[in-house]
């Protein structure tokens, strides 16, 4: 079975996105202050925070909800960058995490794969 992730949308203290993918039993996980790329020219900024459990999957609050879930796959990993798709609700993008220094960047990549409809 595939490893998940989830998008977890965050209105407090300030709005922002965690983006969290299921890894040796619990969800790495980095705040996106601006959600996912939408475009290969978009670089957004991912922080690592700490390992969430994997019940976060599914929890929601006042002040979180679920933005996208479902599966993830890994094509390619370095120290410098992971390479990875999402299959989301709505169709699967393909993404890199890449290293800069102590930070990291999301960068939706220029190369998509037609989603489950074909396009």
């Amino acid at each position: 079975m595939a490893p998940a992730f989830v998008l977890h949308h965050h209105r407090k203290p300030r709005p922002h996105f965690d983006l969290r993918l299921e890894e040796d039993g619990v969800l790495r996980s980095w705040a996106v202050p601006r959600g996912l790329p939408d475009s290969p020219s978009d670089n957004r900024l991912a922080i690592a925070v700490p390992d969430h459990d994997l019940a976060h999957l599914t929890y929601e609050d006042v002040d979180k909800s679920i933005a996208d879930i479902g599966t993830w796959e890994e094509h390619d990993r370095t120290d410098r960058r992971m390479l990875f798709t999402l299959h989301g609700r709505t169709g699967r993008r393909r993404y890199a995490l890449i290293r800069t220094g102590e930070g990291w960047l999301l960068h939706l990549t220029k190369e998509q794969l037609p989603d489950d409809r074909g396009r």
